[in-house]
């Protein structure tokens, strides 16, 4: 039988729009299973498989804490973290299942339009955590099971402390068009990261493609992953943070690197991380005790106070003395409209912004 080809075009045209922010869509919709609680047979299950394949974007730091943390509540079920940037990650997930490999238990993306072309195409399998039915509002959680945001993140700008004066600092996305900046930037690249392609598109629409393509001629240091341009800025190799995850600042800044996260007055993108299983896991049982643990209260506490992200789990508190994400002017997200321009910004970004 031929595998369907995973086209994110081809799957944009044929399904209905899809925004975080409103309700997932769905091309053909599905009941969704009964919410499942944590018990001793999924448990008993687990142990007996082993382990968990976890595909994912957070830094890898991130991923092994949070892997740290489940094989501490279920001695015996081992995490098994492959970690890439999103893009690449959707790229490697496409070959292997057109050569037939299935080797990703769950799934962790930081483009949330992805799960559009997994949903379309059949490949998740449906499971809703006890605490998801509960606790996650329904903008949050794919109508039909299949999926659910696990963590929320921001693309900000930042600066370094021991290069930047606090007053001279970056207050907008305009400001680094200054040309006092010129030579002394970093940025995540949208073909790698899908941090940076969501944060890319957004700005896109708010800001358009004139503010790239003058923002291309201030000789930008280009890298990868939203997970790199805070490491450049805390090493001092460059003074400013065009774009990149802002609770690698945080953490950064809390580990007393001299580092201060800048939310920019045009609004901060915004970026949202579902998690869901596959449907030809490996180890399903494994995997659905992993991504009910990791929807519950107590995980997503840890998630929200250890790695500086933040949670839409109805019972989960800001860590005193952090920036509450209600306290930030927000770019707004649209999952379908990344999957719409994805060719059209790698396309047009990879002209400007030449490596």
């Amino acid at each position: 039988m031929q595998r369907p080809k995973l086209s994110r075009r081809d799957v944009f045209k044929a399904s209905a729009a899809l925004a975080l922010g409103s309700v997932f869509a769905s091309p053909v919709r599905a009941a969704a299973p009964p919410p499942v609680p944590i018990t001793l047979r999924l448990i008993e299950a687990a142990k007996l498989e082993g382990k968990v394949v976890l595909y994912s974007s957070m830094d890898l730091p991130v991923g092994e804490k949070l892997g740290k943390a489940f094989e501490t509540a279920y001695p015996g079920v081992a995490v098994q973290i492959e970690r890439s940037g999103s893009e690449r990650l959707f790229q490697r997930i496409g070959q292997e299942f057109e050569s037939n490999i299935h080797a990703a238990d769950v799934i962790n993306s930081s483009d949330a339009s992805h799960f559009i072309a997994w949903k379309k195409n059949g490949l998740l399998a449906p499971f809703v955590p006890e605490d998801v039915a509960r606790y996650f509002p329904e903008s949050y959680r794919d109508p039909d099971g299949l999926f659910a945001t696990s963590r929320i993140w921001l693309s900000s700008i930042a600066y370094n402390t021991n290069l930047v004066k606090p007053e001279d600092a970056p207050k907008s996305f305009a400001d680094l068009l200054d040309p006092k900046w010129a030579g002394k930037m970093v940025k995540g690249h949208p073909a790698y990261s899908g941090t940076i392609m969501t944060a890319t598109f957004q700005m896109v629409r708010e800001l358009g493609w004139d503010y790239f393509e003058k923002l291309s001629k201030q000789r930008v240091m280009q890298v990868q992953s939203s997970t790199d341009p805070p490491k450049k800025l805390s090493l001092g190799e460059r003074a400013v943070m065009a774009d990149g995850n802002e609770y690698g600042v945080v953490l950064l800044k809390e580990a007393g690197q001299p580092v201060e996260p800048v939310y920019p007055s045009e609004g901060a993108p915004t970026i949202s991380g579902p998690t869901g299983i596959f449907a030809s896991a490996p180890h399903p049982n494994a995997a659905r005790l992993f991504q009910a643990w990791l929807h519950t209260r107590e995980t997503q506490q840890f998630f929200t106070d250890f790695t500086a992200q933040y949670s839409v789990h109805a019972q989960v508190q800001s860590k005193p003395g952090r920036r509450k994400i209600t306290d930030i002017k927000l770019m707004k997200e649209d999952a379908a409209g990344v999957e719409a321009m994805t060719e059209e910004i790698k396309t047009r970004y990879a002209k400007l912004f030449r490596v």
